[in-house]
């Protein structure tokens, strides 16, 4: 043992307690997964060679410190981390004659659950492995997580909290582009570890079992069994088959083939002992139980060389550096590119054009740089935006994260939220006309204003020309796009995407006012005298039109547009003439501006607060305690479910 042994272990020590904290309690990922296993990997063999384990070692904690405001909770007994491998020989001696269950290892926010008398009393994260939070009001809004369960006896569960690709694209992309996640599980932990439960609520996490810790007077000894008696008791359940040593290693392989479908993100598998009462006899180490063990995908990798490092340009100004390869296959699929998410990353690879890089999935779904072999580290950092020519600045977080900014505030990129809200269903319905597409459009210099979308075909060769894109993609956009010069008025008054101005509020004012030229000349009074069009919404409104650039997109968007008259609401209708209020998650509409839609095109009127002049409150949890069921109560307005709704409309 030497010195400089002793100086290393503790360099590693800091370095990964560093990124486990920014990862855990910050939701910024300073280093890579595989970068964080290589650190700990050479920790763990100076410690075996060295026979020294420092006070506070990283192989001797489990997960995360607690440094929120949740409330703290002792674990009953310590939660350990299982041991792993990538060998499937390995895995194979490690079962044995044994019997196994192999399941996904789920790749999110680890969730104790307790029950006592068939209702959930607790949710508690697993924090350090001694020490969790208890996160039992949010649990509440987990799909998968039974409030109630057919089991009166005390129960407790543990499970994998997550989120699905699609809820995380469709999440992130809602958060300011400077606090997004960079991936599905940092999401996940910092949703479900949030003081408002509301968020949780909105952004879909489910929660899967994977281990029946114990139940009072239950005595199945089958690991296999009791997953399927959690099924049975309302859980949702992590995916798993029963294994032998002939088996395993077919078994492993299927698991491999359905990784490209699999909706939620998963960084390999666990295979535990059937036999319970086995497994547990087994007893544990310092820092790993006996009864399982964890399966990591070897990542299949390639050597390439680096082309560009493109800078992609945001919404907020934000520049993120995309690494350009010459092509190669990895996990079946061709990869040329790869985001390095900051200038940061950047740097510690020390990019070079021309550089050797191997590339590899993360997960076996992510294009990630595993390192660069040649580190000439001569890439040049842009001084003007690559979308504007403005300059570019280098800004450093307090987690000491270095990134790249556009600072001209009238970067066209900066607008691509309200190119979004532009395009989007209930606006001008260009469908298909991803954020992506719009980004792209916007780098290249293709968009600046809503009129250029109907110029597209000025730029035709070019578009087609471009990565992603051929001559298909561009016939169907630019059908989309003369799909939508046909229109109802309201839906263009709210794709111009005026303050507190939403698609209800635009159906009602040009009801009132079905001419366009009406419309930039309405007064405050005039806007105000309409049913639920409020002082605030009609300051916001006349503030937009007195802006002499608003007038101008508006009236060059109207040149490129054929308006037609909105189809006529069924007066008919039960729902006809009444004010209705939506409040709580839907459930037999796909969202709430659905079900606003449908309470429209059958003649009612929605608004955003109950009062006295509110005919019903539509919430699918009458007896909640929210501010707008007890302003019902208060005011006598009756709070009715979906289904009574769609009942009295067909009556």
């Amino acid at each position: 043992m030497s010195i400089s042994e002793i100086e290393r272990m503790k360099e590693l020590n800091k370095l990964l307690e560093k990124a486990s904290d920014a990862y855990y309690n910050t939701g910024v990922e300073i280093m890579s997964d595989h970068e964080y296993d290589t650190l700990y990997d050479e920790l763990a063999e100076l410690e075996k060679e060295t026979g020294v384990i420092l006070s506070g070692s990283r192989t001797q904690k489990v997960g995360y410190e607690v440094s929120s405001a949740l409330k703290k909770v002792k674990h009953t007994s310590k939660m350990l981390s299982l041991d792993k491998t990538k060998s499937i020989p390995e895995l194979t001696e490690w079962l044995g004659d044994n019997k196994g269950f192999l399941s996904w290892k789920l790749d999110g926010l680890t969730i104790v659950l307790t029950y006592e008398g068939g209702r959930l009393s607790q949710a508690v994260t697993r924090g350090n492995g001694e020490t969790g939070e208890d996160i039992t009001v949010n649990a509440r809004h987990i799909i998968g997580i039974p409030a109630a369960i057919p089991f009166m006896g005390r129960l407790v569960v543990r499970g994998e909290a997550l989120m699905k690709y699609s809820d995380f694209e469709r999440v992130n992309a809602e958060i300011e582009e400077t606090s997004r996640y960079k991936n599905p599980r940092n999401l996940c932990v910092g949703t479900v570890r949030n003081l408002d439960s509301r968020i949780t609520a909105e952004r879909n996490i489910n929660f899967f079992a994977f281990n029946l810790v114990s139940a009072n007077e239950y005595e199945e000894n089958s690991f296999s069994k009791r997953i399927k008696w959690l099924e049975e008791l309302g859980f949702q359940v992590v995916h798993g088959i029963s294994v032998t040593k002939e088996t395993l290693e077919a078994s492993v392989k299927e698991f491999e083939s359905l990784i490209s479908e699999n909706e939620f993100p998963s960084d390999g598998l666990v295979l535990m002992l059937d036999d319970v009462a086995y497994g547990l006899s087994l007893g544990v180490t310092s820092h790993a139980p006996r009864n399982g063990i964890a399966f990591k995908w070897r990542d299949e990798t390639a050597d390439t060389k680096l082309l560009e490092v493109e800078w992609s340009a945001s919404r907020t100004g934000l520049l993120n550096p995309i690494a350009i390869f010459e092509p190669v296959e990895l996990e079946g699929t061709t990869v040329s590119r790869a985001s390095v998410h900051n200038l940061s990353i950047v740097k510690q690879l020390k990019l070079g054009i021309g550089d050797t890089v191997s590339v590899y999935k993360a997960n076996m779904i992510i294009p990630q740089i595993l390192e660069n072999k040649t580190c000439s580290d001569s890439l040049e950092i842009p001084q003007i935006c690559p979308v504007c020519s403005g300059k570019t600045e280098v800004k450093t977080s307090n987690e000491e994260v270095e990134t790249l900014i556009c600072v001209n505030t009238e970067c066209a990129a900066k607008h691509i939220g309200k190119f979004e809200h532009f395009v989007q269903r209930d606006a001008m319905n260009i469908v298909g006309l991803s954020t992506a597409t719009i980004e792209m459009l916007v780098r290249e210099g293709f968009i600046h204003s809503f009129k250029d979308f109907y110029h597209l075909d000025e730029h035709r060769e070019k578009i087609t020309a471009l990565e992603g894109f051929g001559e298909k993609s561009y016939q169907k956009l630019y059908e989309a796009v003369e799909a939508s010069r046909h229109t109802e008025l309201s839906r263009v008054l709210y794709a111009m995407g005026i303050p507190n101005i939403g698609r209800a509020s635009s159906r009602l004012i040009c009801r009132e006012y079905p001419e366009a030229e009406m419309l930039e000349k309405l007064t405050e009074e005039e806007l105000t005298a309409i049913d639920t069009i409020g002082a605030v919404l009609a300051k916001d409104f006349v503030n937009f039109f007195n802006d002499s650039d608003n007038i101008k997109e508006f009236h060059e968007l109207l040149e490129e547009l054929e308006i037609v008259p909105p189809e006529a609401a069924d007066n008919d209708s039960p729902a006809s003439g009444k004010t209705f209020v939506i409040t709580g998650s839907v459930k037999l509409w796909k969202n709430r501006n659905e079900l606003k839609a449908f309470i429209e095109a059958k003649g009612g009127k929605v608004a955003s607060a109950v009062s006295s002049k509110t005919d019903y409150l539509i919430n699918n949890d009458s007896a909640s305690n929210s501010s707008k069921n007890k302003t019902a109560k208060s005011l006598g307005v009756p709070i009715i479910t979906e289904e009574e709704f769609k009942t009295m409309t067909e009556a």
